[in-house]
């Protein structure tokens, strides 16, 4: 075996009696920002000095800096994988703090034998530099050396992916900081999950809610929640059927621009909304879009159609590819990235999904689709993967970096979503396009910024639409 798999595989130790005087060890690192982030995610030092680069300014060195113990963590890395090595025993550490470190910088750590003392004890001086050679620490320690022979595989460390609950969703709901609320009829709030979800949006300017149900049980969970309904319209309705009824009657009248869901199946409130004479039908055919925030992916990621089309054509599929794109553009995506997905990604015409997706690239060539830049057939992991899209050697401007998944049909949209959620952490946000009006569609395992960024969808959609 080579010196470079031992020290790259293995972690051996020197025992005392191999150690003399004047023995070194050192490694070397670089402060990146996510060190910062994940020392002070580890230790709940979020000291602004650390992490707050607006203040960071103000402070005596004008900068985000290390924390000091992060070069002592080092130093403690040294002791025990290097100089001793594993076995050995820390008894005490000095430490004084010279100089800051910040981002960029270029640490070299070395430990040095000063004593060797009685019972196997050790008195070691610790120093890191930075690249200019400036002592940021020195100090000492002393610890007690192993005496038996160690030498054990390294064990290698999972990746961390920093991830910041509802990051993705605070700057959709940023974004709506100017424009104006949208009047948005909520369906049959009767529990106080849905009716402290409108409140809520309320409260951020996004909607102005009409309340449309049992006034009866509004007022009781309000009460229940703790919050008051002043000022907010109510329109009483006997039971939920006519409710969805009463609200899609004011979209057909212009009093509302928006529905949301409240305590009542998603099927009861959709009836009302495909009915052919009174309902919210336009040529295009209505669609689900979840929008997630998913912990191991960098922006917010789209996947239809998950709760409508259960096993769409071609014909419907172009529409919820459209739809997807609109609200993708609607929420600051310049152009949207759609994956069409399949089990493969070569067309097979066994495969009905993969002749779909290549029909819907070239209807998106002839200018059926617009606003979008699509690629499919593609595999679920061709479409967020780039190592996956370097491993097969496809040549893709989607591929690994998708904006938008559009699943084969609802079964597959919706594991595919409910996985993310449930496995991978994600948040869910969702709005149906299509109709009349954008519907907000919440669930009662959605969290409050997932409902509000609910809201922030179907007020971006509307000032868009605005726009246009």
């Amino acid at each position: 075996m080579s010196a470079r798999e031992t020290t790259t595989h293995y972690i051996e130790n020197k025992t005392y009696d191999e150690i003399a005087v004047g023995d070194s060890a050192e490694l070397i690192r670089t402060l990146k920002p996510q060190d910062i982030k994940l020392f002070a995610v580890m230790s709940g030092d979020v000291n602004p000095a650390h992490v707050d680069p607006e203040y960071a300014k103000t402070d005596m060195f004008h900068h985000v800096i290390a924390h000091g113990m992060w070069g002592g963590a080092l130093i403690s890395a040294v002791l025990g994988t290097q100089l001793p090595g594993p076995g050995t025993i820390f008894l005490s550490q000095t430490l004084n703090f010279c100089a800051p470190v910040a981002i960029g910088d270029t640490i070299t750590v070395r430990v040095e034998v000063r004593e060797k003392q009685a019972e196997g004890r050790l008195l070691l001086s610790c120093t890191c530099l930075n690249q200019h050679g400036e002592n940021v620490i020195t100090g000492e320690a002393r610890v007690i050396a192993p005496r038996e022979k160690i030498r054990r595989p390294r064990i290698v460390l999972p990746d961390v992916h920093l991830h910041v609950q509802g990051a993705q969703y605070a700057r959709l709901i940023e974004a709506t900081e100017d424009l104006d609320p949208a009047r948005t009829a909520v369906v049959h709030p009767c529990d106080p999950l849905s009716l402290v979800g409108a409140i809520d949006a309320a409260n951020q300017g996004m909607i102005v809610p009409i309340l449309v149900g049992p006034r009866a049980k509004i007022e009781a969970a309000a009460l229940e929640a703790g919050h008051s309904l002043k000022g907010i319209e109510i329109i009483d309705t006997p039971h939920s059927h006519d409710a969805a009824a009463k609200a899609v009657s004011l979209v057909r009248n212009g009093k509302v621009a928006a529905l949301m869901k409240g305590a009542l199946h998603t099927d009861e409130l959709m009836e009302a909304v495909v009915d052919a004479a009174l309902g919210l039908r336009t040529e295009r055919r209505m669609s689900h879009i979840y929008v997630l925030d998913v912990p191991t992916y960098p922006k917010p990621l789209l996947i239809t159609d998950a709760a409508i089309n259960i096993y769409p054509d071609l014909n419907i599929k172009r529409d919820i590819v459209q739809n997807a794109i609109d609200l993708a553009l609607a929420i600051g995506t310049a152009q949207p990235k759609v994956a069409i997905l399949s089990a493969v990604e070569t067309v097979n015409p066994r495969i009905a999904s993969t002749l779909d997706a290549a029909a819907l690239c070239k209807m998106a060539d002839r200018g059926q689709i617009t606003g979008g830049l699509l690629d499919g057939p593609l595999a679920f992991d061709n479409a967020i993967s780039a190592v996956s899209v370097a491993a097969k050697g496809i040549i893709s401007d989607v591929a690994g970096d998708a904006d938008i998944l559009v699943a084969p049909d609802l079964e597959a949209a919706n594991m595919m979503a409910k996985q993310l959620i449930y496995l991978a952490g994600a948040d869910a946000a969702g709005v149906v396009l299509g109709a009349r009006v954008p519907i907000i569609l919440t669930s009662r395992a959605d969290s409050p910024v997932s409902r509000l960024a609910s809201c922030a969808l179907a007020q971006l959609f509307i000032s868009k639409q605005t726009q246009v």
